[in-house]
C-alpha cells in the first residue's frame, strides 16, 4: 500500500447556501456555514444560544426530535422548530416519517462540538426547502444542471490501460444501454476532452425529465450530479435502477483503475471511499416515502 506524505482528510460540505460541493479542509470558517442550521427558537432573535453556537460550535441543546403537523412533519431541537439559514422552518411532507426521524437523529448524535459533515440530509432538505420551492427555482436549477451533461463523467471511454477500459464497460455501459433503452435519453460517447457535446434532443429530453422533478427530487439529484460529476449515473440513482453501493462504484472507475495498478493512498481513496457512499447514501434517503 502506498502511503501519503500528508495526512489530509477532506471534507464535503456545503457552499453558497449548499447549492455547490466544494472539496475543502475542515475550518471553523467553512464548518460555520452549516451551523445556520441550527438556528431554531424565535422568528428573529437578535442574541439566541442559537447564534452563540454558530462561533462556539458547540452543541447548544438537550434533545431532537419531530412534530406531526397538518400535511407535515417538522423537526424540533428541544421542542422548538429547527430553522433553514433563510429562516425557513425545516418540515418535510408528511410521507417521509423516516427522513424526519433521520434529521432529527443526525442532530441528535452530534456531541460535545458540532460535525457539520454529519449533517448531509440536513443540507439536502434545506436546499429543497429554500432553493427549490417554486417551479421557477427548480426550472432555473435544471438549466444549471445541464451543462454538467457535455461533461459527464460516463461519456469519456479509453481503451487502455486495461483496467480502466474493464471498469467502463462493467459499470458505465449498462448504464448508457438503461438511459437509451428506459428513457429514450441517447447519450453520447467520446473519446477525446478536447470536443464532444450532448445533442440537443438529448438535452431536451433530459431537460423534461428533470422538469418533472420535485423540489425534494431535484435536490437529491443535484447533490448526485456535484458528488459523481455525472448526471447518467445520478438519474439511475434517483430513479432507483442503482443502488448506493452501485452508483458509488460507476462514479469511481477512474480512480478504482488506478487503484488496482499502483495501490491505495491512505487519507486520500480510503477517505473518499467512505465520503461519496455518505453522499449517495443521503440521497437514497431523501427520495424514500415512508
Amino acid at each position: 500500500m502506498l502511503r501519503s506524505r500528508m495526512r489530509i482528510s477532506p471534507r464535503y460540505i456545503g457552499i453558497n447556501r449548499y447549492t455547490q460541493i466544494k472539496r475543502v479542509y475542515p475550518s471553523r470558517q467553512c464548518a460555520s456555514k452549516l451551523q445556520a442550521y441550527a438556528t431554531a427558537a424565535n422568528d428573529a432573535p437578535p442574541i439566541t444560544q442559537s447564534n452563540r453556537a454558530q462561533t462556539s460550535m458547540k452543541r447548544f441543546w438537550e434533545s431532537a426530535g419531530t412534530v406531526q403537523g397538518d400535511g407535515y412533519i417538522e423537526v424540533v431541537l428541544d421542542g422548538r422548530p429547527l430553522k433553514t439559514p433563510d429562516g425557513n422552518k425545516l418540515r418535510v411532507p408528511s410521507q417521509k416519517k423516516v427522513l424526519a426521524t433521520l434529521i432529527a437523529n443526525e442532530w441528535d448524535t452530534q456531541e460535545t462540538l458540532l460535525k457539520p459533515h454529519a449533517l448531509p440530509l440536513t443540507s439536502i432538505a434545506c436546499r429543497a426547502i429554500d432553493g427549490l420551492s417554486t417551479p421557477e427555482d427548480r426550472t432555473k436549477v435544471v438549466k444549471d444542471l445541464l451543462r454538467y451533461f457535455d461533461t459527464d463523467t460516463i461519456c469519456y471511454h479509453e481503451d487502455e490501460p486495461e483496467q480502466l477500459a474493464r471498469l467502463q464497460a462493467q459499470h458505465w455501459e449498462p448504464l448508457l444501454k438503461w438511459s437509451k433503452d428506459h428513457l429514450n435519453l441517447d447519450v453520447q460517447r467520446f473519446d477525446s476532452l478536447l470536443v464532444g457535446r450532448q445533442s440537443i434532443e438529448s438535452k431536451e429530453r433530459l431537460f423534461a425529465i428533470l422538469q418533472g422533478f420535485d423540489a425534494w427530487t431535484l435536490a437529491g439529484f443535484e447533490r448526485a450530479v456535484f458528488t459523481t460529476k455525472s448526471a447518467v449515473i445520478s438519474l439511475a440513482l434517483v430513479l432507483k435502477n442503482l443502488s448506493v453501493e452501485r452508483a458509488a462504484q460507476a462514479s469511481h472507475v477512474e480512480v478504482n483503475s488506478q487503484i488496482e495498478r499502483w495501490g491505495e493512498v491512505e487519507d486520500s481513496h480510503d477517505v473518499d471511499y467512505q465520503d461519496i457512499r455518505r453522499q449517495l447514501g443521503s440521497v437514497a434517503c431523501i427520495l424514500m416515502d415512508s
